[in-house]
């Protein structure tokens, strides 16, 4: 790993715009429906491609779409929907073990300190 990273750069606007980009977050949104609205999943991912259908027509991103917007693909949307839309709301809702959550992160690069002293 050394020799791969020790002259690499590291251009974090365009990691973030590649990131942001393609509905990234489309999973979450689908994930969020059956976890917060109560939808099967298979319902979910219905009104998950509703919604990306509309922000493609629009020309935005999914946390770009307002309530309005959403709720009138599906009722049981709230405002809570935006907790996990967008890359950085998406990365620090993976909380498990080992997830992206920047605590997560934080929690393994002790351990590997420590481990590795």
């Amino acid at each position: 790993m050394t020799g791969m990273i020790s002259d690499m750069s590291v251009h974090k606007d365009a990691l973030r715009a590649a990131a942001s980009s393609g509905f990234s977050t489309a999973t979450d949104l689908a994930d969020w429906l059956v976890r917060a609205a109560g939808l099967p999943f298979r319902e979910a991912h219905h009104v998950t491609g509703a919604l990306v259908a509309r922000a493609e027509a629009r020309g935005v991103d999914l946390p770009d779409l307002s309530l309005d917007e959403m709720q009138a693909v599906h009722p049981a949307i709230t405002e809570a929907v935006y907790s996990v839309l967008g890359v950085d709301n998406s990365v620090a809702s993976r909380v498990s073990y080992g997830g992206t959550a920047p605590v997560c992160v934080r929690e393994q690069i002790a351990k590997w300190k420590k481990a590795l002293a």
